[in-house]
């Protein structure tokens, strides 16, 4: 049974074990990093290929098809299920790994731009304190998340921890119904929650129906001083709205650890130019190294599962 990595970098920066995933292979054979154009000879001859973000097109597999493609990831748009489907090959992914470690990097978000933590920083850093008249530095508004209202789109797992954690903090928490899901008592239509929310979190796919689910009309429709946190995916914000209003005060912030194509163009609409009160992390929220090692441990048991003829976390085809 023999194994390979097509983009170990992407998962493990050194700080992982992999020893667990050598013990069920008989040979595992890494790479940090593969081109479109090495894929198909790297994945000759093995009976699984692991996968984070790597493109398996159907030329590459039926070349050379595998027997499983583990991902070690959720997400599954790089790799042709249709043809993994044709050619009989298992995928399986991971699920559910980085809950905590998104759900922190969202509510740090919130934090960070509530208490407009990196502009006092700043003003630090430039010597802003030392040349105040008074004992301390105000000049940015601060407000408590404790009262507000956090409006949750997406509960599932990760929505729900979300939830939890803004209760913790003395926030009311709302339900927003997806465009095209049914409303029922505990979720209400997103254009009703939209001018009561003090912070909107968005934790649902991306979908056609969900694509610019936050855009210029539903930015309007909230308060100026909103905060809209993004660790899903990039697609459901208009990004060029985002940074109108942003620029324009239409509302109060923005934390953002997704964007629409990654990495990120050099005319990214939230990157071209400073805009004010937006925090930008690089697709990092999932990234805490317990969060990772769990996915180490998925793959793993993907890998036994499968050996044992009873595979886990299959993704449909």
């Amino acid at each position: 049974m023999r194994a390979v990595f097509l983009d170990r970098e992407s998962l493990d920066r050194g700080d992982l074990d992999l020893v667990p995933v050598e013990q069920v292979v008989d040979a595992l054979v890494s790479y940090p990093q593969t081109t479109s154009k090495q894929v198909a000879e790297r994945i000759r001859g093995h009976d699984i290929v692991i996968v984070n973000k790597v493109v398996l097109d159907r030329q590459a597999l039926a070349a050379n098809p595998p027997r499983m493609i583990c991902v070690v990831a959720t997400g599954t748009n790089n790799i042709d299920l249709q043809a993994c489907h044709d050619l009989g090959i298992t995928v399986c992914n991971s699920r559910g790994y980085g809950t905590d470690s998104v759900a922190q990097h969202a509510l740090c978000l919130m934090l960070a731009l509530s208490t407009r933590l990196i502009d006092y920083h700043q003003g630090v850093a430039r010597g802003d304190w030392h040349r105040s008249s008074q004992f301390c530095l105000l000049d940015y508004p601060i407000q408590e998340l404790a009262g507000k209202t956090l409006v949750i789109v997406g509960l599932g797992t990760l929505g729900g921890r979300v939830a939890e954690l803004g209760s913790a903090l003395g926030m009311t928490v709302k339900v927003a119904a997806r465009p095209g899901a049914e409303t029922d008592g505990n979720r209400e239509p997103l254009e009703t929650l939209l001018p009561r929310a003090d912070v909107i979190s968005l934790h649902c796919p991306l979908t056609e129906s969900t694509r610019h689910l936050i855009g210029e009309k539903e930015m309007a429709a909230m308060k100026p001083t909103a905060l809209v946190i993004n660790t899903a995916r990039g697609g459901l914000i208009d990004e060029r709205a985002l940074a109108d209003a942003l620029r324009h005060g239409v509302i109060g912030g923005a934390g953002i650890d997704v964007v629409d194509g990654e990495p990120p163009a050099q005319d990214s609409p939230l990157l071209v130019e400073p805009l004010p009160n937006l925090i930008v992390t690089p697709h990092s929220a999932w990234g805490a190294r317990e969060a990772r090692q769990r996915i180490v441990g998925q793959l793993v048991e993907n890998i036994v599962a499968w050996q044992g003829g009873a595979p886990t976390r299959v993704v449909e085809q």
